[in-house]
Formats: structure tokens, C-alpha cells, sequence
């Protein structure tokens, strides 16, 4: 039987990218939204939408924003119980808190646990899609698959791979690593809403021999996405320049075993040489960009501006628990904080659009989630943009839909979150 609801409300539809033109001109406000079957109809005035399906069970979301949900590009749900710890530098941070922490996930009841903690926190929090890494354990990934599959969303994972500088509980080989991700790749990738990702987790624990492991493995699969991390502090480009003295760069150490491509996620990518940034444009890679857990960790400041003008391909993620927040609006506002030390005042158009529409590009799924058009799956959340005392003073005096979206942006929380729809189904709210 045919499931039809109207959502009325101001819907936020996005018509370009506020990266070419006129940032404030790239989306419209309309009145409603037709959702049939988990999927959008159209958007257009709430008396058109009314008089289209009469039958369709509406729900009046008030002054409430309806927007796609958030897509959080990177992340690492096995550090949820450890997000916000004291930490000095990159590796001193892993080694403290992170590795510890994930060699709880050998434990399949553990990682079930925190698995569905994780996506309830990210629900509330907007999140519809999610990027994350697992552990190299496959019960890590068996855990995050069927936590997201009984959600019903739309989720993307991978086993970490491992095999050197890295305890020896969370090491595996070239073989296994190849065997592993390939077992799990042909048991979760395309069912459901599920995908599955090759996950070297960097060059640094990484050896040449696994590299090129994974890296055949991906060719094999062409359509699955690869993720991993670049160039995200310079004593760790340092250090990959001391393990692979043979590389041109960074970059080259995954290029040179197969791990450059379209569908591949960079992690962070501050610190790229020309070459690299040359090259990473070239293929149409995605640099994603994780401000909390830069500025947290102390990395540096991811350049958006130059990014965006080479016409890199950028999304915009959480990096939890090196990010130290499950909230793609902190996660925005850091990223415009950021842009602002590095010169470039990113609109609210812009951080909007990378949390939603240009995450879900760098996830190659841009023709399914993270903007409200015909055909395009429901996952959708309603804002209360007047959440807090603080943030509703300031809203009264907005004059457009910007100015009064980003004080939410800025001083925003799961507060904000009305009401998440996953398939068009409520799941949050």
C-alpha cells in the first residue's frame, strides 16, 4: 500500500552549489514537501501539495526549517565511549585513548553496544548518513551494519586495517585484511541502504604489502568508496616521509599501491604539497574536512577557500571522538571559525550546504540524500531555529532565512533537532 505524508513547514531546497555565485541564491524556501513511499515527490506550496494528495497524512512542522539530514563524511564510532579525552598530539592521543579503547571491540556484545549508542546520538543530533571507520575486528563492522540496517539508514563502513605500529591486538596482515574486508564487502555492501568502504586506516600503520592489499581489493570493487587519512599534522607527514622514503609524498604512499581514485575519502588534508593537490583534483578524490577535531587535536587549519577555488571536491565531518562533538551545527560553526583565521568568512549557505548536499557528493551519493528534490530518499530533519533564549533573541531581528539560520549554526544543539525522518518515517522526535 501506498505511503503518502505532507510535511508543511519552510523547506530548504537547494538549487546549486553556494560555492559558484551568489552564496545566498543557491537554495529557496518552499511550503512543503510530498513524501510517497520513503521517497520525495515534490516541494511546492502546502495548498498544491494538499489538493496532489489528499490522502497524504500531513504533519505541520510550524515555523520549523525542514532540511535533508545532516551527512557526517568521517567518523569513528568505536571512540564514542572515549570522545572529549585530554589529549597532547596526534599519535600520543591514539596510543592514549583511542587503540585502548578499540580493542574492547574484539568483544561482539560490546560492539553492539556502542554501536547503537552511537547512532541514537547521531540521530538526535540530525545525522542521517554516516561515513565510519570500525576496528579491524569484523565484529566491529558486523555491529555498525546491523545497528544502522534495523534504523533503517543509509550508512557507509569499513574495517580498519592494520598491520604495524599499532598494539598487537589491533594488528592484522596484508591477507587477512584482504580477506577480511572482502568477506564483509560481499556480505553488507548494497543491502539495503548500506555501503561498504575500503578502510586502510593511514600509511603509518599500514605496510607496503597492505597497502597494495586493499589497494587491489578496491579495484576489484570499483564502487565501493576507499577512506582513509592524509596529511594531518606535520610530524605525521614527517613520519610517513621516514617510512616510505621512496614516495614523491604523503599522497604518493596510497597512490603508489592503488589507493587513489574517485570514490576516495581523505581524511583532513591540511597539509598537501601541489603535487598532491594537483592530483587529488585530477581523479575528483574528496578532502574531508573535520574542524573539531583540528583545532581539538591541535592540527591545523584546513584552507576551505583554496580548497573550493582548485575545485577540489570537499566534504564536512564530525571526526568523532578526535572531534570532540556528534553535532554536525558544531561542527559547522567550528568550520566558519576556522574559515575565519584563515581569511574566508564561509556563508551560511556554504557550511549549510557542506553538512548536507556536499557531504553526500563526496560520498557519491548526491543523486540519493542530502538535498530535498524529486526522487531523492526522505531522510529529512526539522530545526527549531529559536531552540534557546539565547539563540530566539537573536533570530527576532534576522531580516532573511540566513541570518536566522545561523545563529542556530553558531549556538545550536540536538535541542535543535525537532524531528529526524529516516525513509520518510519518524526516528527521532
Amino acid at each position: 500500500m501506498t505511503s503518502e505524508t505532507l510535511l508543511t513547514g519552510r523547506v530548504l531546497v537547494y538549487t546549486g552549489s553556494p560555492f559558484e555565485g551568489d552564496p545566498a541564491g543557491a537554495a529557496r524556501l518552499d511550503e512543503a514537501v510530498l513524501i510517497r513511499d520513503g521517497r520525495v515527490v515534490r516541494t511546492g506550496t502546502a495548498r498544491a501539495l494538499r489538493s496532489e494528495a489528499p490522502q497524504a497524512k500531513t504533519e505541520d512542522m510550524g515555523d520549523a526549517l525542514i532540511t535533508a539530514g545532516f551527512v557526517d563524511a568521517h567518523a569513528h564510532y568505536p571512540q564514542t565511549a572515549m570522545i572529549a579525552s585530554w589529549g597532547k598530539r596526534l599519535i600520543d592521543w591514539l596510543n592514549t585513548y583511542p587503540f585502548p579503547e578499540e580493542m574492547r571491540f574484539a568483544d561482539p556484545a560490546y560492539a553492539a553496544e556502542i554501536a547503537g549508542r552511537y547512532l541514537d546520538l547521531t540521530l538526535s543530533n540530525g545525522t542521517t548518513t554516516v561515513a565510519s571507520y570500525c576496528t579491524i575486528h569484523p565484529e566491529s563492522v558486523e555491529a555498525f551494519f546491523t545497528a544502522a540496517r534495523s534504523r533503517g539508514l543509509r550508512a557507509a563502513a569499513g574495517k580498519t586495517c592494520m598491520n604495524r605500529n599499532a598494539p598487537d591486538g589491533l594488528c592484522d596482515t596484508a591477507q587477512s585484511a584482504y580477506d577480511d574486508s572482502k568477506a564483509l564487502l560481499e556480505r553488507w555492501h548494497g543491502t539495503g541502504r548500506l555501503s561498504y568502504i575500503v578502510t586502510p586506516r593511514f600509511s603509518p600503520t599500514s605496510t607496503p604489502d597492505q597497502l597494495s592489499a586493499l589497494g587491489a581489493l578496491w579495484s576489484e570493487h570499483p564502487d565501493c568508496l576507499m577512506q582513509t587519512h592524509l596529511s594531518e599534522q606535520p610530524d605525521e607527514v614527517d613520519w610517513v616521509k621516514s617510512l616510505f622514503p621512496e614516495a614523491r609524498d604523503y599522497l604518493d604512499t596510497y597512490e603508489a599501491h592503488g589507493l587513489l581514485g574517485a570514490r576516495g575519502l581523505y581524511g583532513h588534508a591540511i597539509y598537501l604539497e601541489p603535487r598532491e593537490r594537483d592530483r587529488l583534483r585530477e581523479v575528483g578524490a574528496a578532502l574531508i574536512h573535520c574542524p573539531t577535531s583540528n583545532t581539538f587535536i591541535g592540527s591545523g587549519l584546513f584552507n576551505m577557500a583554496l580548497a573550493k577555488s582548485e575545485g577540489q571536491r570537499v566534504g564536512l565531518a564530525t571526526d568523532t571522538g578526535g572531534g570532540s562533538s556528534f553535532s554536525m551545527l558544531r561542527t559547522m560553526a567550528a568550520a566558519y571559525e576556522i574559515g575565519q583565521l584563515s581569511g574566508t568568512a564561509l556563508h551560511p549557505a556554504q557550511l549549510y550546504w557542506l553538512a548536507t548536499a556536499g557531504s553526500a557528493d563526496a560520498m557519491h551519493m548526491g543523486d540519493r540524500i542530502g538535498n530535498i528534490a524529486p526522487g531523492m530518499e526522505a531522510d529529512l530533519i526539522a530545526l527549531d531555529l529559536a531552540s534557546t533564549p539565547a539563540i530566539a533573541q537573536r533570530v527576532a531581528s534576522a531580516d532573511d532565512l540566513w541570518e536566522a539560520l545561523f545563529p542556530t549554526i553558531m549556538m545550536g544543539d540536538d535541542r535543535a533537532v525537532k524531528v529526524v525522518w529516516i525513509n520518510g518515517h519518524r526516528a527521532h522526535g
